[in-house]
């Protein structure tokens, strides 16, 4: 099978972690890691968005992902991973509060599973590694 071929059924994937659970993301979504840094939070926002922050001179408004999967964990919420705003919904520069960034693995496209919610289209698949679960979700599903 040529390189090409290879490369064309696997994905690189970003994985973070939520409370005790990993996520993770295509990587090809995310446009730079960074730490938390402060928030101006904005009065009247929607419970999951924490506020906003200035990235090279690029308002970013920060979700908490926890609050939109229903996460009921605190966690150390050390770094945000944004998102690149052309793969955006709304084409704005948002970032998400994570507890941890963990590495990029590239994933066989064999290995992912279907998410058991279909109906859940924030949920694009599951992986299954060393008895344990990351599960895949779309960035795009949160409005900031």
């Amino acid at each position: 099978m040529s390189e090409t071929a290879a490369r064309s059924r696997t994905v690189q994937l970003l994985e973070f972690e939520l409370g005790t659970e990993t996520y993770c993301v295509d990587i090809a979504h995310v446009a730079e890691i960074v730490d938390v840094n402060d928030l101006t939070v904005l009065p009247n926002s929607a419970s999951h968005v924490e506020g906003v922050m200035d990235l090279r001179g690029n308002t970013t408004t920060i979700v908490d992902p926890k609050v939109v999967f229903g996460i009921d964990d605190d966690g150390a919420r050390k770094r945000i991973i944004v998102f690149d705003p052309e793969r955006t919904a709304d084409g704005k520069s948002v970032g998400w509060i994570v507890d941890e960034v963990d590495q990029v693995v590239e994933v066989d496209r064999d290995d992912i599973e279907s998410s058991p919610a279909d109906e859940d289209e924030a949920v694009k698949g599951v992986i299954k590694r060393d008895g344990d679960f990351v599960i895949w979700v779309r960035p795009t599903v949160v409005d900031a």
